[in-house]
């Protein structure tokens, strides 16, 4: 009898104990679930593009000035190097001769907005108001609607990005920020993004920042020389079959851990 007692007390621990493992394993489970959940509410822009074929997307916003606008595409042609210019609706009716001089250089044209707010803070309804705006604007002077969209600030959020994704545009923000905003000197501007630039960077300029045309001819003759070439957002990205990590590399979907 004690040892039938014993087998039957061992037996109750053995279960007791796979219970708990059980336990445990489906919590563990849960919150993997969870946190899968959480990951696809949040949404992210393309700040770079997991690529290693040597290509990268030099774009350049344009909102308050047009004085070296002439002098970059100048430059990038000079480097037979295309670019992505980010306009500004009230940009594009100040100077649209610019902006088809941009497009007919080869350069894409993206919406960066048709007022500058800060989107963010904009309701589903002002956002399409606003990207609309700009869109037509672009399309009046160029014939062609942009698809690639920079909000200003680096302002936004789920709502932005599923507006914006649902009206056919990729929404793009950068990996490289050459700080020529802050009107460094050229030689501190171009060892910033010698220093940064890889395969699948995007890299952020302003058209109208005080040392960017100096900084941009060494810049574009450094990566040349070694072996990158310049092309525009739309010719970086994946169109189709992707995904965006939390740091905001686009993946082809064929990468993504399962």
């Amino acid at each position: 009898m004690i040892r039938i007692f014993n087998l039957s007390k061992m037996v109750k621990l053995s279960l007791y104990f796979l219970f708990l493992s059980l336990l445990v394993s489906c919590i563990y489970i849960y919150s993997e679930i969870a946190i899968e959940v959480v990951n696809q509410k949040n949404f992210f822009p393309i700040y770079c593009v997991a690529r290693n074929d040597k290509k990268i997307a030099l774009t350049f916003d344009a909102a308050w000035g047009n004085d070296d606008t002439k002098d970059l595409l100048r430059i990038l042609k000079q480097y037979n190097a295309k670019a992505t210019f980010f306009l500004v609706g009230f940009w594009v009716e100040r100077y649209p001769e610019d902006v088809v001089e941009i497009y007919k250089n080869g350069h894409e044209i993206g919406s960066h907005s048709d007022k500058h707010l800060h989107m963010s803070r904009l309701s589903q309804e002002d956002i399409v108001k606003d990207v609309k705006a700009c869109e037509e604007k672009i399309s009046r002077v160029i014939g062609k609607r942009p698809v690639v969209f920079r909000p200003p600030y680096v302002d936004y959020n789920n709502t932005l990005i599923k507006t914006l994704t649902s009206l056919g545009y990729y929404v793009i923000q950068w990996d490289v920020d050459s700080l020529d905003w802050k009107d460094l000197p050229a030689d501190e501007i171009a060892k910033r993004v010698l220093k940064r630039a890889k395969s699948g960077s995007i890299i952020l300029f302003h058209n109208n920042a005080k040392n960017t045309k100096y900084a941009l001819p060494k810049i574009l003759g450094e990566l040349s020389k070694q072996g990158y070439q310049f092309v525009t957002v739309s010719e970086l990205i994946y169109k189709n079959n992707y995904y965006i990590d939390h740091q905001g590399v686009q993946q082809k979907l064929e990468n993504k851990v399962k």
